[in-house]
C-alpha cells in the first residue's frame, strides 16, 4: 500500500469518552494524551529568535550576511563537493510542560535552484543534559543537481544516548525525555551567488502519548452529513510509473494524497510543470507530487515533513501534527479543510478496505450522517480507477487504525486565508 517505512511500534490510546461529551471536553478528558504543536510564521516570531546572518523580510526568514561556508558531498549524486555559504536562525527554548518522547518537524520554504535549508532540533533531557543537534532534514523543492540543488533528504544513523531520528521523527531514548527544545533553520546557497532560500514558517509538533493499544469511538463532533468536495486520484493508476521515486504508484499513498488535497485548493502543478510526465499517464500531478516529495535516504515518498514541505512550496500553509480524536477532525472539515491521515490495520480490520497495511496514507473528506468517516483512500479496493477511490469506514474501527498506529498524525494543508479551527483545550495541537 506504501512505501518501506519502518513504522515505529507506537503504542497509543485514548480516554473512553461518553456519548455527550462536548469537543471542548474531549480534549480535557483526554489530557493523557500529550500533544503540543509551535510555530514560527511570521516578522515577530523570527525576531524572537537567533539571527546568525539571517535576516526577516516580509515575515519570512532569509539571507543575510553569510556566516562561513560549507563542503557538502552529495551523498546521492557524483561524489564531487560543493561549496555553499550559510546563514541559521535558532528558535526560542519551547516548554510543552510535559516531557516530549516524540517531535516532528514541519516548514514551509521556497529554495530556488542552488539553494537548500536544513532543519534540525535540540533540546535538554529529563537529566538536565544538553542533546546535540540532530537533523530532520535537509530540503530542496527541485533536483536539478547540476544547477546546485541538492537531493533532499533525511539523515539516518543519528541515534545516541538521548535519542535518535527515524526518517522524520525524533525518538527519545528508552527511559528519556525532553523537558525543553528549539529548532534550528539553516540556509545554503551556492558560493558566490544572490539566490537564497525563503523560509515562510517552521514549527515542530510534540508528543507523549499513552500505551493504550485500542481507543473508544470519539463522540460526534457536529460535521455529521458534511463532504467536501476533494477529487479522486487512485495510486494504483499509477503502479510501475516512475520507479526510480519509491517504486511506482504502488507505494505512492502519500504523494497521491497530497496531490488530492493541493488540487482540492487550486494549488496543483501546472501542465507546464508536469510536461516530463509521460503523456500516455492519467493525472500527471501524482508523479510530479511523488517526484517532489521523495527522501532519497528513505528511498520513499513517505517523508511526513516532505510532502507537507512540497505543499508549502506551492503556496499554501502546511505542517504536521497529531489530533486527538475524530471529534478534532471534524472541526477541520467544518472549516472546510480536509486532513491526510496515516494509519495502519490487518486485513478486516478496516471492514470495506479488503487489504491490510503496515503504513497507509488517506484524505479524511468527511462524515457521513451516523459519523463514520468519509474518505478519499487512494488504495481503495486495490482498483486502478479513480471512481473507486471514495469510501466511507467506520468510525471505531478508523479511529483504532489511526489513533494506535500514528498517534492520530495528520498533513493539514490549507491556503492562508482559510482559517483553522479554533483548538481547544490546555494544549494547542494545531
Amino acid at each position: 500500500m506504501t512505501s518501506a517505512r519502518t513504522v515505529t511500534a507506537l503504542m497509543l490510546g485514548a480516554v473512553v469518552l461518553s456519548a455527550g461529551t462536548l469537543p471542548s471536553e474531549a480534549v480535557k478528558v483526554a489530557s493523557s494524551r500529550q500533544i503540543a504543536y509551535r510555530t514560527w510564521t511570521s516578522s515577530a516570531d523570527f525576531l524572537a529568535g537567533e539571527q546568525h546572518g539571517t535576516t526577516v523580510a516580509d515575515g519570512a526568514l532569509t539571507f543575510g550576511t553569510s556566516t562561513g561556508t560549507t563542503s557538502y558531498v552529495d551523498p546521492f549524486g557524483d561524489g564531487s563537493a560543493k561549496s555553499y555559504d550559510q546563514t541559521s536562525w535558532i528558535s526560542p527554548h519551547v516548554s510543552t510542560g510535559f516531557g516530549l518522547t516524540e517531535l516532528v518537524a514541519s516548514w514551509n520554504a521556497s529554495t530556488p535552484p542552488g539553494t537548500w535549508v536544513e532543519v534540525s532540533l535540540a533540546g535538554t533531557t529529563n537529566l538536565g543534559t544538553a542533546t546535540k543537534w540532530y537533523v530532520l532534514g535537509r530540503w530542496s523543492g527541485g533536483d536539478d543537481t547540476a544547477a546546485g540543488d541538492i537531493h533532499r533528504t533525511s539523515v539516518p544513523s543519528q541515534g545516541d544516548a538521548d535519542g535518535s531520528v527515524a526518517v522524520d521523527t525524533f525518538q527519545a531514548a528508552t527511559g528519556k525525555w525532553l523537558d525543553q527544545w528549539q529548532l534550528k533553520v539553516t540556509l545554503y546557497r551556492l558560493t558566490g551567488t544572490t539566490q537564497s532560500p525563503t523560509v515562510r514558517s517552521v514549527g515542530a509538533m510534540a508528543s507523549q502519548l499513552p500505551s493504550d493499544k485500542k481507543v473508544a469511538a470519539s463522540p460526534l463532533g457536529g460535521a455529521e452529513g458534511l463532504v467536501l468536495d476533494v477529487p479522486t486520484y487512485s495510486q494504483e493508476t499509477h503502479i510501475g510509473q516512475y520507479p526510480q521515486w519509491d517504486g511506482g504508484g504502488e507505494a505512492w499513498c502519500s504523494a497521491t494524497s497530497t496531490a488530492m488535497v493541493l488540487d482540492y485548493w487550486g494549488a496543483g502543478p501546472t501542465a507546464a510543470e508536469t510536461a516530463w510526465v509521460d503523456p500516455s499517464y492519467t493525472d500527471p500531478q501524482v508523479d510530479h507530487s511523488a517526484r517532489s516529495v521523495f527522501d532519497y535516504a528513505y528511498d520513499g515518498a513517505g517523508n511526513w515533513p516532505f510532502n507537507t514541505a512540497y505543499a508549502g512550496s506551492r503556496g499554501v500553509d502546511a505542517f504536521v501534527t497529531r489530533l486527538r480524536s475524530l471529534t478534532e477532525a471534524e472541526q477541520f472539515i467544518k472549516a472546510g479543510i480536509p486532513l491526510v491521515a496515516s494509519l495502519s490495520f490487518k486485513k478486516g480490520d478496516l471492514p470495506g478496505a479488503g487489504y491490510g497495511t503496515n503504513g497507509h496514507l488517506m484524505v479524511i473528506v468527511g462524515f457521513d450522517q451516523n459519523g463514520n468517516v468519509v474518505v478519499n483512500d487512494p488504495a481503495s479496493h486495490l482498483i486502478a480507477s479513480n471512481d473507486q477511490v471514495r469510501t466511507t469506514y467506520d468510525r471505531a474501527s478508523f479511529e483504532n487504525a489511526w489513533v494506535p498506529h500514528s498517534g492520530g498524525l495528520v498533513y493539514v494543508i490549507h491556503p492562508a486565508g482559510t482559517a483553522l479551527p479554533a483548538p481547544s483545550g490546555p494544549q494547542h495541537n494545531w
